[in-house]
């Protein structure tokens, strides 16, 4: 009977990660993913801009939409200069959109001496966690690589 409850509940969880895992088509069919970087590791700088790549590669840039939102740590991503600048840019021809949390850039800013300059294609958001809330509570799936 345990053993049996555990197949059952595995089962279910494994479902429900499998349900998770594809993006949530809106009321127009559109699918829709957030995508969360708050590590400064290069790695996963570059995963991130990977998975947004295979997101549009797959489903196409009229059939998704995609926003990564940077905050903490994770805003070097979107700082200028950061040697990622070319992949973000095809990236926003392609339709993602880019997201910088405010609350960071103001703390940044007390570290450097000055606000940081931030790539051409990034929006400042006022919070990035919760951009991230809002966007969830709007149908998009929260994805973080």
């Amino acid at each position: 009977m345990k053993k049996m409850l555990s197949i059952l509940l595995m089962a279910l969880t494994l479902g429900l990660w499998q349900g998770a895992a594809t993006a949530a088509p809106g009321d127009d069919g559109i699918k829709k993913v957030v995508l969360q970087i708050s590590d400064p590791n290069p790695f996963k700088q570059t995963l991130v801009l990977n998975v947004a790549n295979n997101i549009i590669k797959y489903y196409g840039s009229d059939k998704v939409e995609v926003e990564i939102v940077a905050f903490g740590p994770g805003l070097r991503l979107l700082m200028d200069g950061n040697s990622n600048t070319g992949r973000i840019q095809s990236l926003s021809d392609t339709g993602v959109r880019f997201s910088a949390c405010s609350n960071t850039m103001k703390a940044f800013a007390k570290k450097l001496g000055e606000t940081p300059k931030l790539n051409a294609n990034a929006e400042v958001v006022d919070a990035g966690v919760v951009r991230i809330i809002d966007l969830v509570s709007q149908g998009y799936i929260l994805v973080k690589p």
